[in-house]
């Protein structure tokens, strides 16, 4: 079993590996490999096969007894024998061990230095390193001595056979597994990149707590003139955690991925990975202009003149863009700030049930976060073609290896520790659920953050839903008071209240997987 970074990359010795490429050599060698094709804004466009989002369903966590004991074992966090894991690696050393030339990144996650991990990433195609460029730090140079604390193999294109397939304990072409203990991912039958991202937040959301850092599935930002004015978004993909942190009164402290030490927020990544389906200029315009040469561009489909069709959906509607976080005029550098002074949980609830926005007393805070309600949006997963109504905890259920109730408790001493508001923003639906009701427009939603972050709210007095027990302002800047009360917004009332309860009581249902504190379990909706 390799276990040291000189262990892990010695079969490498010999071959051809093009060890942190200059990124105008990376995307020289990946159109020259027609790996992708370079659009007019200057990104790197490619595609990525049949897999075009996650596959949780194909991932393995190998199960040894140094670990098992901290995981919550279930659909997400499937085991693999450390006998199947190295029959993977084996396939995946002769696959990378022979053919072509081989691309190598060496990085850092980890903004904060004290909490950080050295990373490599060997694949077979360029892109892949040019991507793990944006989304890391990059370490300088190409570095003999740099020895990984984590490396990800990546044979996106490689797929089993019925009989490798067999000997590996899947039942398909695709295998993703991770070893917390030999600190190694096999990626093998999907080239979805964002595989190489979320490998490495699963490590440190297992390894981080032991230094007392709390990681989070969140974005992050700043006040440019109030540097304690700090907040977290947290939300599953396509809840807009990037669009909403991207703020042009705001400096941006990451997208997705953060952790919370005792000196505050800092973040995992070097870089941002943004849904781009129907991007514009006019409503994200950091985001837009952030797309350049060095970005890469993942399943968007180019016009004849090479102009990117954001609006196109053909491909995916879980079309991507990745570039470094320097991209975003103004972001943090470093990628470190303060204690948050608000917290905001963001929820697509595809059935147009839960108000725009609630304040949440530090109960519910647990509540609503170890329940982690939002709908998986189309595209992210394989086969989600529509919003599908889902609890993920902590909102990034499928990133967390520990029982979600020790994270909670991590939020809850953090927010008590620093006298933290928690919000809930519902980006979703109003009206009606997904195909009778309309999605709330970005600019309300923007409206409600600003009346959130200037602190208007903190004493606007608050109406208490009669199921949820959220409490929602009676106003907001910028926003029809109308909105604010779902169930007028539903033409059919009873309609409304029917669909409350039967959301209701799938929190009941869902709540009932964890051991929580009476008083948390207490703030939960009446059914």
């Amino acid at each position: 079993m390799p276990t040291t970074a000189d262990e892990r990359l010695i079969f490498l010795e010999g071959r051809t590996v093009h060890t942190n490429l200059p990124v105008a050599d990376l995307v020289e060698h990946a159109v020259r490999r027609g790996e992708g094709h370079l659009a007019a804004n200057g990104a790197l466009n490619v595609h990525t096969g049949s897999r075009s989002g996650r596959s949780p369903g194909d991932k393995y966590l190998e199960d040894t007894p140094g670990i098992h004991g901290n995981i919550d074992w279930s659909k997400v966090n499937q085991p693999c024998t450390p006998e199947q894991f190295s029959k993977l690696e084996s396939i995946v050393r002769e696959y990378l061990g022979s053919g072509e030339d081989l691309y190598r990144f060496d990085g850092f996650a980890g903004a904060d230095e004290r909490y950080r991990c050295q990373v490599s990433v060997v694949a077979k195609e360029a892109w892949h390193a040019l991507f793990a460029s944006t989304l890391f730090i990059p370490a300088q140079g190409a570095d003999s001595s740099f020895a990984p604390d984590w490396t990800i193999f990546d044979a996106g294109a490689l797929e089993l056979n019925p009989e490798q397939a067999a000997a590996v304990g899947v039942s398909g072409k695709i295998a993703i597994f991770q070893s917390l203990e030999r600190k190694m991912v096999l990626i093998v039958g999907t080239r979805y990149a964002g595989e190489i991202k979320k490998s490495i937040f699963y490590a440190m959301n297992h390894d981080l707590p032991e230094s007392g850092v709390f990681p989070m599935h969140c974005s992050c930002n700043v006040d440019r003139d109030d540097a304690e004015n700090v907040a977290l978004f947290f939300g599953l993909s396509g809840t807009g955690k990037t669009t909403l942190s991207a703020d042009p009164d705001r400096a941006l402290v990451g997208d997705d991925e953060h952790g919370w030490s005792a000196d505050g927020v800092f973040n995992v990544e070097g870089g941002c990975y943004a849904k781009c389906i129907r991007l514009s200029e006019e409503g994200e315009p950091e985001i837009w202009n952030a797309i350049r040469f060095g970005s890469v561009l993942e399943n968007v489909v180019l016009q004849p003149n090479r102009q990117p069709d954001y609006d196109d959906g053909s491909v995916t509607e879980n079309t991507r863009v990745t570039y470094p976080i320097r991209f975003m005029d103004g972001a943090l550098q470093p990628s470190v700030a303060g204690h948050p002074r608000h917290v905001i949980f963001l929820t697509a609830d595809a059935t147009g049930v839960l108000p725009p926005i609630s304040r949440l007393t530090p109960e519910q805070a647990q509540y609503y976060f170890v329940n982690g309600y939002t709908s998986k949006l189309a595209g992210t997963e394989a086969g989600v073609t529509e919003p599908v109504p889902n609890f993920s905890p902590c909102f990034g259920g499928p990133f967390m290896p520990r029982p979600p109730v020790f994270y909670a408790r991590m939020l809850a001493d953090r927010i008590a520790e620093h006298g933290t508001k928690v919000w809930l923003l519902n980006t979703g639906w109003s009206g009606g659920g997904y195909g009778v009701g309309s999605r709330f427009p970005l600019a309300h939603t923007r409206a409600m953050v600003h009346a959130i972050l200037d602190g208007f709210l903190d004493n606007v007095p608050c109406e208490t839903h009669p199921i949820f027990g959220l409490l929602t302002p009676e106003a907001v800047p910028g926003v029809p008071t109308e909105l604010l009360d779902p169930r007028s917004t539903w033409s059919d009332p009873v309609a409304y209240d029917q669909a409350a309860s039967v959301l209701a009581q799938k929190f009941r249902a869902n709540d009932a997987k964890f051991t929580l504190d009476d008083a948390v379990r207490a703030s939960g909706p009446t059914v």
